[in-house]
């Protein structure tokens, strides 16, 4: 006789109805019955934006552990509604990119993801925060938001993350704007610039290595502004991106910082977490260090699998090193 599990404290699901990996959320609920779950709660939702006041609502039913099933647009619409909130949440990488748990090193496998967000260990990670809203992977005004917003859901069904490299070939030829950056309160960068990014972790959408240093977990955010314009410079850029660091080519700057301010020379689109928000002529923004915790691959788990990292974009071996 196979002895049964501890039953775990009260696990909540919110979860993307339109979003589905493994065998769906029918195979989750047989998942979360062999891990022993006691109380369950379970909330599905048509569209992301209605996700946060489920996750309030499982914060405020006792929930231990909130799952998120979905993708990147998803957990930041969860993340930036449990921050601070000292809960725990266990992400099922749903989506199209999954960028928070690519660079976790949570697969986009339903069995392991799950077992990860029940034996895993418990992370304390970095948040940024734009114009009082959290994000976990990313922010960017310019270049990088407008090409997140052409690429609408119906594209990225379609065609999955080439989406992004399609509405980018619309975009590449766009105007520089005049932007005026203060990092820490101090005069940075005064130009014209095609793009703003706003970095917690090294990759971000595309699968790009922006950000080479970048760690969730260093009270810093990562800052970086690109003067290119034209197929050929940002050709470059990508191009350095790919096979050094990006702060090597002589279209970007890049710092880090806990707070910062831009001022726009036009209003632009932002986005966080690759997904678009609103037209702003200003963006506050700053890092909430430790202002969330995540289950991520226990370190045993991220030895076995090579493609597991620290949010670094390295094997988590190498990092350790």
């Amino acid at each position: 006789m196979v002895p049964r599990k501890q039953k775990v404290g009260t696990v909540a699901v919110v979860a993307h109805q339109r979003k589905t990996f493994g065998g769906g959320l029918d195979e989750l609920r047989r998942l979360l019955a062999d891990e022993g779950v006691g109380e369950l709660l379970w909330y599905e939702v048509p569209k992301s934006k209605k996700a946060p006041k489920q996750a309030r609502k499982a914060l405020k039913e006792g929930a231990d552990l909130v799952l998120v099933w979905g993708g990147d647009g998803m957990v930041q619409r969860c993340v930036d509604a449990l921050a601070e909130s000292g809960v725990t949440i266990g992400i099922l990488p749903a989506g199209t990119a999954n960028l928070f748990a690519q660079n976790l090193g949570i697969p986009e496998d339903l069995p392991k993801a799950v077992h990860i967000a029940f034996h895993g260990e418990s992370r304390k990670l970095d948040l940024g925060k734009v114009n009082g809203e959290h994000f976990a992977v990313m922010a960017g005004v310019g270049f990088d938001a407008a090409m997140i917003k052409d690429a609408d859901r119906g594209l990225k069904d379609r065609l999955g993350r080439a989406a992004y490299v399609w509405t980018g070939l619309r975009h590449i030829r766009g105007e520089l704007v005049q932007m005026d950056v203060r990092i820490d309160g101090v005069p940075w960068f005064e130009g014209e610039a095609s793009c703003l990014l706003l970095g917690n972790v090294g990759t971000i959408t595309g699968g790009i290595e922006a950000f080479d240093d970048a760690r969730p977990d260093d009270g810093w955010l990562e800052v970086g502004v690109t003067t290119a314009k034209g197929p050929i410079q940002w050709a470059r850029v990508l191009g350095r991106m790919t096979t050094g660091r990006s702060d090597d080519s002589p279209f970007v700057r890049m710092t880090r910082a806990r707070k910062i301010t831009a001022k726009l020379g036009a209003p632009m689109t932002y986005e966080l977490d690759g997904g678009a928000k609103g037209t702003v002529t200003e963006l506050k923004a700053k890092v909430v260090p430790a202002g969330i915790t995540i289950r991520v691959p226990a370190t045993t788990d991220a030895s076995e699998n090579p493609d597991a990292t620290t949010g670094t974009g390295e094997p988590a071996d190498a990092a350790r090193s």
